[in-house]
């Protein structure tokens, strides 16, 4: 019923039984039960089903897992270095808490002080404002584009227009996903090192089929493919963490597996590396061999 009175949110059946892991026979009987009890439910034969304009379901109240779920979601916002998140999240909860019943208040106000999320960052990192992450989001609900100071990693100041797309959460920060004007590609931009953010009074119309995935692990012309020989024990952490997509995966002799992927920063992924100390042996490219050679007689001197 939520789903069906969103704005324009209609949907066909195959649609529904896929999103509930259900048939579409469960579907049709769960429309004979909604037209029972007078629920306005449309049909369109182009589009599909959807709810009569004008029509609200009534409030719904949480249950305690949905609770237990919020708090767990909420506990990940509060565990960020951001600063503006971290105080968003707490206001979130007294305004859901300021509604609830006593009994699920008490499980609420429980969750809050017995479930930690991240306790090194939430708790050993320092917060800090910055990243403008709201602005950015409500610049990709309109559609419109982006103008901000970007400092790049090597300490490179410039200003960047941009068509944002997508915000990415990685390992302990935000990225911004969107075209760059300057670069006439798309690209990442790390949210902490972005300032100065201003929405332009102008619109962009995004791509009609975006592939959120090849965004996300696109390469380009400085990527270069990097092939490892990973031990089984840490592949599953390894594979979690790793900021690239895996192409070609085969086992090999002695519990160990062969991953190839493509990164266009060998020094990044040089240090990233590290974490797995002899877990991990580089096969190719010779730059990345000479880099980690490099680095580990530097930490030994």
């Amino acid at each position: 019923m939520l789903l069906l009175q969103q704005k324009g949110n209609r949907l066909t059946v195959d649609e529904l039984a896929e999103k509930f892991g259900v048939t579409r026979r469960t579907i049709f009987r769960d429309f004979n039960a909604l037209q029972e009890i007078n629920i306005p439910v449309t049909w369109d034969r182009y589009s599909g089903y959807g709810m009569l304009p004008g029509y609200k379901v009534p409030p719904l109240m949480f249950t305690s897992k949905e609770i237990a779920t919020i708090m767990v979601g909420l506990g990940f916002v509060k565990s960020q270095v951001d600063s503006t998140l971290v105080q968003d999240a707490h206001s979130v909860e007294l305004k859901i808490k300021d509604v609830l019943p006593d009994e699920l208040q008490v499980l609420m106000s429980s969750m809050e002080s017995a479930t930690v999320v991240d306790p090194y960052v939430s708790f050993g990192t320092e917060k800090k404002s910055g990243g403008n992450w709201f602005t950015i989001n409500s610049a990709i609900a309109q559609k419109k584009r982006l103008l901000f100071t970007y400092k790049s990693k090597s300490g490179e100041v410039t200003h960047r227009k941009i068509n944002p797309y997508l915000l990415v959460y990685f390992g302990d920060h935000w990225n911004l996903i969107g075209y760059s004007h300057q670069r006439g590609d798309f690209r990442n931009f790390i949210l902490d090192q972005i300032s100065d953010i201003e929405i332009l009074d102008e619109n962009f119309t995004p791509e009609k089929k975006m592939d959120i995935e090849g965004l996300i692990f696109r390469s380009d012309e400085q990527s270069q493919i990097i092939e490892l020989v990973v031990e089984k024990t840490v592949l599953a952490r390894f594979k979690r963490n790793l900021p690239a997509k895996i192409f070609k995966e085969s086992p090999q002799k002695n519990e160990l597996i062969k991953v190839g992927f493509k990164f266009d920063n060998l020094v990044y992924i040089n240090e990233w590396l590290l974490q797995f100390t002899d877990k991990i042996k580089i096969e190719s490219p010779v730059e990345l061999k000479k880099l980690r050679s490099d680095l580990l007689k530097k930490m030994q001197a």
